[in-house]
């Protein structure tokens, strides 16, 4: 029988573990504790790698190894035996009481939701439609529409095998080259695992115990980052190899024109604002309704209108003065009071009882000039801002507050950017780009509304990532039914979906606990932590040495397993080497690209292959998804060498 290369590759990773593992068991003179623990480790990716169940895996490994180390002690069998199935109940209590996880189920259910209205076929149409003029620009909109639906959605299987359906077909049909067309779909498929909301981020935060609020905020910026170096690379073999990218056709970016507006005489390139008002008058609309040719126009306004309430918006906050109640002085309690109370019967302090410097040179004298007044120290506790300075100054002569201010520069800027594009959208807003206009309205424009409540929400204090989750569920539940895709059988299989994945994360957490639990009782994590401080790695060395080790976990196993098995091995590490768990858990983010992309357990591939063509192979699929790796490696690079890319947002809204 003929084996693939892939399962020689897989066989070949499973004998240097277990290799490594019976060196490590043949080179000490005695077997501890801690050995068994790394001996362990070994089993349970041997194991995971032949296809055995995950979380039972780890459970079962748990529980033996768990028994070993009470009954290596002093334990009789019944003890260590009722330690064990004490263990395991204490952690799955422990994990089914994380309020954290209760979002999973539900950001789980508004992308099988979202997945299930149908939206993906009109957002790549309109999207390819928009780009067309851009270099590889169906390469570009499927990278977009990955995207944008994975933020929606969440779910890589999904993303990859509905843009298989329709994108590959089509990137094919345009000639495009089958490698770059898998390495497209299969690498914007996984933006979901770091955009958020992404399932991933929550189980990091649970098992790392980082807020989930925060790692939203810092994933955004290093996902738009990767999506935007994957659209560069399209671009840029599009321009140095045209063969593997061409251009579309006039047919392919044909927009047909609805029968109203070509009544009124309308035409693909002919400019539509103006058309529109000059249809409205005279006999050119007597064979069209006024109210359809108003409609059409309040559409093509609508970003004008948008614009206007945006900056009207913007100013007043811009230039709105908060008035506070500021006091020149603190007063003695009492000290406005008209009444004499120097001889109320109060008690009153002894004369000379207060407490007095010793005399003597024994006291710590500050040197002189160094002691500020009480005025100088008020003043340098608390700056005024300039507003305030003004009104506190307006307030002492009798004048009435100011509530306004200037608008400060960058508004203005701001404001003549944003004019700038709508004068530019204007000056090309042909009828044909009107009709992809009103496309993006009703496919783009909903689930970026979706995204947007629900990642606002969370980024900006609004609500807990479990309520945001519940609003997104909601939301989900009223495009399906804008979409007319709300029926029983959709809720019915979205529902059976949600469980089973549900399912699936929580039993990896309680299977991920015990044997953590075990790997602990062994000594395992003290070993490991012996063996890196060791090495004396400084910080750089460390942070290297992780991701390299994250990323060679990633070609037998999936995110899940190295998330719930090896993150609680290197959190401890942390605070020995001074890294911040947000970065550390953002680099891991983008590292864990990797585990849907490298051979041979490389999810996406299969996912791809199940639904793609019979002429395009495995090997093509996996040649097209390497230079989206090497992507990927240098989007780790850049998160570290500029570390505010992940940072910069959690410290400006949390810190």
């Amino acid at each position: 029988m003929k084996i693939r290369k892939e399962l020689y590759f897989g066989f070949t990773l499973m004998a240097l573990i277990i290799f490594a593992a019976l060196a490590m068991v043949f080179s000490v003179d005695k077997m501890t504790n801690g050995h068994y623990g790394l001996l362990m480790l070994s089993l349970v990716v041997v194991a995971i790698m032949l296809g055995f169940p995950t979380a039972f895996t780890l459970m079962g490994m748990g529980m033996l190894f768990a028994f070993f180390a009470y009954h290596s002690g002093e334990q009789t069998t019944a003890g260590a035996l009722k330690q064990t199935l004490d263990l395991m109940v204490q952690r799955a209590f422990s994990v089914m009481g994380n309020d954290v996880l209760i979002s999973i189920p539900l950001f789980v259910f508004m992308g099988y939701l979202v997945e299930r209205a149908n939206l993906i076929d009109k957002l790549f149409r309109s999207l390819h439609l928009a780009l067309a003029r851009v270099p590889g620009s169906l390469g570009v909109a499927t990278l977009v529409t990955c995207a944008v639906f994975a933020t929606a959605t969440g779910i890589v299987g999904a993303v990859v095998t509905l843009m298989g359906l329709l994108a590959l077909p089509q990137m094919l049909r345009a000639g495009y080259d089958v490698r770059l067309s898998a390495g497209v779909i299969t690498a914007g498929g996984c933006l979901g695992i770091l955009i958020p909301p992404s399932v991933l981020l929550i189980v990091y935060g649970a098992t790392a115990g980082v807020s989930v609020v925060q790692l939203y905020a810092g994933a955004f910026f290093p996902g738009i980052m990767l999506a935007g170096l994957y659209i560069v690379y399209v671009i840029i073999m599009a321009k140095l190899k045209p063969q593997w990218a061409p251009p579309l056709t006039a047919e392919q970016r044909f927009v047909p024109l609805p029968p109203g507006l070509v009544a009124i005489g309308a035409t693909s390139e002919r400019w539509a604002v103006s058309g529109l008002i000059n249809s409205l008058k005279g006999k050119r609309n007597q064979n069209v309704s006024t109210r359809y040719l108003l409609g059409q126009l309040g559409v093509a306004l609508l970003p004008a209108v948008f614009f206007a309430a945006v900056a009207i918006a913007g100013y007043q906050s811009a230039t709105r003065v908060v008035v506070e109640e500021s006091y020149t002085e603190l007063q003695a309690m009492g000290s406005g009071s008209n009444q004499d109370t120097s001889s109320s019967g109060g008690l009153a302090e002894p004369e000379g009882s207060g407490l007095a410097e010793p005399p003597g040179g024994d006291a710590v004298a500050e040197p002189p000039g160094s002691e500020p007044t009480a005025k100088e120290a008020v003043a340098g506790a608390v700056a005024e801002p300039p507003a305030a300075a003004v009104n506190a100054d307006k307030a002492a002569s009798g004048e009435p507050a100011a509530t306004t201010q200037p608008a400060p520069t960058g508004f203005w800027i701001g404001l003549g950017v944003g004019a700038l594009a709508l004068v530019t959208f204007y000056a090309i807003l042909s009828y044909a780009r009107l009709e992809v206009f009103k496309m993006l309205l009703s496919s783009f424009f909903p689930l970026l509304v979706l995204i947007l409540a629900v990642l606002g929400s969370i980024v900006f204090g609004l609500a807990t990532p479990t309520e945001a989750a519940a609003v997104g569920a909601f939301g989900g539940f009223v495009l399906a039914a804008a979409y007319r895709q709300l029926t029983f059988s959709v809720v019915k299989e979205s529902v059976f979906l949600t469980a089973k994945t549900s399912a699936m994360v929580c039993w990896l957490f309680v299977g991920s606990a015990i044997f953590s639990a075990a790997f602990a009782l062994l000594g395992g994590q003290e070993l490991v932590e012996q063996w890196v401080l060791g090495m004396n790695l400084t910080k750089t060395q460390f942070l290297v040495l992780s991701q390299v080790i994250i990323f060679i976990l990633g070609w037998p196993l999936e995110w899940t397993e190295i998330i719930v098995i090896f993150m609680p091995i290197f959190i401890p590490l942390l605070d020995n080497f001074g890294v911040d768990p947000l970065f550390f858990g953002l680099l891991v983010a983008l590292n864990l690209q990797t585990a849907f992309l490298s051979p041979p357990v490389a999810m996406s591939a299969f996912y791809l292959k199940g639904v793609a063509p019979k002429h395009v192979t495995l090997n093509q699929i996996f040649a097209g998804m390497l230079p989206f790796m090497g992507i990927q490696i240098l989007a780790i690079v850049l998160l570290y060498q500029f570390p505010g890319i992940g940072l910069w947002l959690p410290e400006v809204l949390y810190k």
